[in-house]
């Protein structure tokens, strides 16, 4: 069965699609297609903000066809992530693009709107990607972190040896998306990142403010836990445009806030000495946060997920391919230890093919 992933995350950056040989889970294709400018700035319009919910119902159509479209090709499954544009722990979550026009324009069944059925068992709804991180990096002797860095940054702790249930995962903290919106507004919306950390190593981190940041009980709380841009949005960011500090101190700032809570969440929250942080996500093009990220975990080696023979940048789309593939045959696939759920669910809702 040839299956599609399709994921957008809270960067906002656009549509990631990995096309999975199932049940094997070999990557066949990856794909990128970028968002257009007026497209992002309407999303971002409906992220967390105040809005029409017109403006909601027509992206959720809109949202299929542009996911059709970063497709590309006949498969006979494919599971959407959707975008998430409201997200808020145990207690709601909404990620729009609609399934059922999805699987109209790709004439093949859609499973779409996973997190709901982890929430409605007792869980955060984030994160999912551990079923793919236990599938793939699980080590018999090694104690392996996988660590995605998205606009939200998420890790997968695996003890070595430790069976499904010993997982442990949670988001950290912010990934990219302080530093992608610091860059827009550096640049007058002409950039969307920090590329390979130019900015912020241009810049030197500011202490005080760094260590304020860090003083937020969030890094501490205990797992299962989850975050996005109710917490680390326009309203953050406008915090630390409030210091009035240079721009590249601000970005330098907010890479080494992302760098030590994940750093910190790795110390914190691993039962045993970590051997390996396998990394992925947009995050690790940005060279000046690989290296702050490193100094942060001394002892630790850090590679990338490519080192592993999965593509760095492909393996939320897999991952949504392969919970796809878990619920089209009728498995659970979250991750109970990771979500805090208080069993193990079938997730998504499966629309059909139009005939």
């Amino acid at each position: 069965m040839i299956v599609a992933g399709i994921m957008s995350g809270t960067s906002l950056d656009g549509v990631d699609v990995a096309i999975v040989e199932m049940p094997g889970g070999r990557l066949l294709e990856h794909r990128s297609t970028a968002y257009p400018a007026a497209l992002r700035r309407r999303l971002l319009a409906v992220s967390d903000a105040e809005c029409h919910t017109r403006e909601i119902a027509r992206l959720h159509f809109e949202l299929a066809g542009v996911y059709a479209r970063a497709v590309g090709r006949p498969v006979d499954l494919a599971g959407c992530h959707g975008q998430t544009i409201y997200h808020e722990g145990r207690r709601a979550t909404l990620q729009i693009g609609d399934g059922s026009v999805l699987a109209a324009r790709l004439h093949a069944p859609v499973v779409c709107d996973f997190r709901p059925a982890d929430i409605a068992a007792g869980g955060e709804g984030a994160p999912l990607v551990p079923f793919a991180d236990y599938r793939y990096f699980r080590h018999a002797r090694r104690t392996r972190v996988a660590l995605n860095i998205g606009g939200i940054a998420n890790i997968t702790i695996l003890p070595a040896g430790a069976g499904v249930d010993g997982v442990i995962a949670m988001d950290t903290g912010p990934g990219n998306m302080v530093m992608d919106a610091l860059a827009a507004r550096a640049s007058g919306g002409r950039l969307r990142y920090d590329r390979d950390g130019r900015m912020a190593a241009r810049g030197h981190v500011n202490r005080p403010l760094l260590d304020d940041l860090l003083r937020h009980p969030f890094y501490r709380r205990k797992p299962p836990k989850s975050a996005g841009r109710e917490e680390y949005g326009a309203a953050f960011v406008e915090r630390l445009l409030a210091s009035r500090l240079p721009m590249e101190d601000l970005m330098a700032t907010a890479a080494a806030l992302t760098a030590a809570s994940i750093a910190g969440a790795v110390r914190r929250f691993a039962p045993a000495k970590v051997d390996d942080v396998i990394a992925s996500g947009g995050g690790v093009r940005n060279r000046h946060l690989m290296g702050q990220l490193a100094a942060f975990l001394p002892g630790v080696r850090l590679a990338r997920a490519d080192e592993f023979g999965l593509d760095a940048a492909a393996k939320e789309a897999i991952a949504f391919a392969l919970l796809a593939y878990e619920t089209w045959r009728g498995r659970p696939a979250n991750v109970p230890g990771a979500t805090g759920a208080r069993y193990a669910a079938v997730l998504g809702k499966i629309c059909p093919c139009p005939r």
